[in-house]
């Protein structure tokens, strides 16, 4: 499975260059633009991004150059973009009118785009996978995560998660339970602290830590979130605080390691493998992470009721999306429908993409050969939300502003160092209303 980690490349988008600022320089930069991009030569260009290891790319590619079209209708061509600079090489084509017609990219980009009326929207793909299967293969309600008011502007592709993890062999030493609640977390993290171990993983490095995605699952986890139901940030609510409130109670305790603060992915990592680490919220790959022994010890709990009863979990929805800049729209929608009764091989050759998306990938035996992948997709992924939470299920523009950006790591170095659950959501609160306007 995916070796997957926060990473500002994988989700974000124009919001990390500046949400606002690169959105005007992209609608500037269209004006007296060329047409015909979308496949020079009149070839669909499907540009896809390296979501795995060495093998996903080049069967990606054969998968793609497989497609038969249609009568009068082009054929795909491949194109792989990599992360590094990938916000600068998408904003430059699409404005040029040069870039794919079909593509995957940063995890807000299609709404980005969508603003700026780049995006050829979804519905009558989506109304036609309602006829041959497609449609209903979905995990439940991760359509809906694409559908803004002017309608569906990406199709699920493949799912990013934050969830629980414990090490086994950890817990029985200390003889202790997995814990179901926010109380008995605690407990068990007590157990742990007793044998020497941390129980309440993190890593809070401003350019390579997640800690700041494992507190919004936490508030998600309490019904709280960052946004209301208008799009706004609304920070600074009591299911907030209590969220975290509990995290504060696991510092104060002494079952967070004081470096975390410090700690990238990879620091993070090495404690789990070393077994200083015995139980976090971390991303669904951890154990190839890891590696070594350890990785057949670490475990996926099953989600944790907070104080208030509630569960819940941040995930990320991975996206395909399709520009208004194509040979052929109904080759475009043709592809995909293609590509996804064929991208199955993805997963169960193991490429490392990440989970899927589909209930027929997911009920495959090679997915269902790894039962910490099998419980992240039934038990995490029905109760997960997006950083739309609370107020809404589908993501949209404005949450570039929070998506792995200099404000959210601040957010986690702030609660991590201890400051109150209140001033921290404050700060944050303080932030990104005078960004988002």
């Amino acid at each position: 499975m995916p070796t997957t980690r926060a990473s500002v490349s994988r989700r974000g988008f124009l919001g990390l260059i500046g949400g606002a600022a690169a959105a005007t320089t992209l609608a500037a930069c269209t004006s007296g633009g060329s047409s015909g991009g979308g496949g020079g030569g009149g070839a669909l260009k499907f540009w896809n991004m390296p979501w795995g290891g060495p093998a996903f790319n080049p069967l990606d590619k054969k998968i793609t150059e497989a497609y038969k079209p249609g009568s009068g209708l082009p054929k795909a061509t491949y194109q792989s973009v990599q992360w590094a600079n990938f916000v600068q090489t998408f904003a430059t084509s699409v404005a040029s009118k040069t870039g794919p017609a079909v593509s995957s990219g940063g995890g807000t980009q299609a709404f980005q785009f969508a603003k700026q009326g780049f995006i050829a929207e979804a519905d009558d793909l989506i109304s036609s996978w309602k006829s041959n299967g497609i449609y209903d293969d979905f995990l439940p309600g991760l359509l809906d995560t694409m559908k803004t008011p002017d309608g569906y502007v990406a199709v699920p592709y493949n799912l990013d998660m934050r969830v629980l993890w414990y090490n086994k062999a950890l817990l029985e030493k200390a003889d202790a339970a997995p814990p179901t609640d926010w109380q008995s977390y605690l407990d068990t993290a007590a157990a742990l602290k007793k044998i020497g171990v941390y129980g309440f993983a993190a890593n809070g490095n401003a350019s390579g830590g997640n800690a700041f995605q494992m507190i919004v699952g936490l508030m998600i986890n309490n019904g709280g979130g960052i946004f209301d139901e208008e799009g706004k940030p609304n920070l600074v609510t009591e299911a907030n605080i209590q969220a975290l409130e509990f995290i504060e109670e696991n510092i104060k305790k002494g079952y967070v390691d004081p470096g975390a603060i410090s700690y990238t992915a990879t620091n993070s990592n090495s404690q789990w493998k070393d077994r200083k680490f015995g139980m976090g919220i971390d991303v669904p790959g951890l154990a190839a992470n890891i590696g070594g022994s350890t990785a057949a010890e670490v475990v996926v709990a099953d989600p944790m009721a907070s104080d208030t009863g509630k569960k819940g979990a941040l995930y990320f929805p991975n996206n395909i999306m399709m520009y208004k800049n194509t040979p052929s729209q109904k080759d475009s929608e043709a592809f995909l429908t293609y590509y996804y009764k064929h991208m199955s091989v993805l997963w169960t050759q193991k490429t490392g993409i990440g989970l899927p998306v589909l209930k027929s990938i997911a009920a495959t035996p090679e997915f269902q050969s790894d039962p910490n992948q099998v419980k992240i997709v039934n038990d995490w992924q029905p109760v997960a939300k997006t950083w739309a939470a609370p107020g809404g299920t589908a993501l949209f523009a404005n949450v570039s502003y929070v998506d792995s950006t200099a404000p959210m790591s601040t957010f986690g170095q702030n609660v991590l160092s201890g400051k109150s659950p209140k001033q921290s959501l404050t700060i944050l609160q303080n932030t990104l209303a005078g960004q988002i306007k």
